[in-house]
């Protein structure tokens, strides 16, 4: 699930491939930069805001950043020449970049774009804290949250201007944790930044691994309370998980945990 952690992790693995080399060649298969050479760029770093992915580039004066966003399918891969590119379909592709050492290929990629690295902050500007980043900082992200008291909680954690790296699978588990119906209104949330403060420490336990769990475990079946969940039994009370769909956003609770003050709500 490329929600916060993925992105950082994702960097790294960028990181390791690509920072220090120059590439050799560049091969974009989205319309917007299906021109583009990037050949005699170097790799100058890779890094992450929330879920957007940043490798920056530097040529003689020329400074960019090669923009990406996994949403909910996208993946970017690391492999040494000769070797062969596995575990998508190559009509998924949309951006190769070669070196001498490596080449990295994005996989279904979203929202690719090429920027000035001058631009970056204003354009990444609308963001609110990181999770994971040297930003970092509880007490705004609850100011944020707090600015829209009608808004639910679970669709609040979701809003990358409050707070920048949680997807469906932590706005899950971080409200089971804390007690919370996804259907809460902000305004009727006791300690909004004890939530953001959970939130965070959720994504930050997954630092360097792949495998998100939120219980502590890493076995199958065993890495969540609530998320993917359904019918399952609550691994507190043992009531039947529900799950509830809209769009890209699939909500997974426990009713009796979770209960919500509100009639009429799920």
């Amino acid at each position: 699930m490329p929600e916060g952690d993925t992105v950082w992790n994702t960097a790294r693995v960028l990181e390791k491939a690509l920072v220090g080399d120059v590439l050799t060649k560049s091969d974009f298969r989205v319309p917007q930069l299906a021109t583009t050479d990037l050949s005699g760029f170097t790799v100058s770093s890779s890094g992450s805001r929330g879920k957007h992915l940043l490798l920056r580039l530097t040529r003689a004066d020329q400074a960019l950043t090669l923009h990406s966003h996994l949403r909910m399918d996208g993946s970017w891969r690391a492999f040494r020449h000769g070797e062969r590119w596995s575990g998508r379909p190559a009509f998924l592709i949309r951006v190769v970049l070669t070196t001498e050492r490596s080449v990295a290929v994005g996989y279904h990629l979203h929202e690719v774009a090429l920027w000035p690295t001058a631009e970056e902050k204003k354009r990444l500007d609308h963001l609110g804290p990181d999770l994971l980043g040297d930003d970092w900082d509880a007490a705004e992200a609850a100011r944020r949250i707090a600015e829209k008291p009608d808004v639910t909680i679970g669709e609040a954690l979701l809003d990358q201007c409050n707070l920048a790296g949680v997807g469906n699978l932590y706005k899950c588990e971080t409200l089971f944790l804390s007690g919370l119906s996804p259907w809460t209104p902000v305004g009727e949330v006791g300690d909004l930044e004890k939530v953001a403060t959970l939130a965070q420490k959720l994504l930050a336990n997954n630092k360097g691994r792949w495998t998100q769990t939120t219980t502590g475990s890493v076995r199958r079946g065993e890495t969540s309370y609530v998320y993917g969940r359904k019918a399952q039994p609550c691994r507190r009370c043992g009531t039947a998980i529900r799950k509830k769909d809209l769009d890209e956003r699939v909500t997974y609770w426990c009713p009796y945990c979770q209960p919500a003050q509100a009639a009429g709500l799920p």
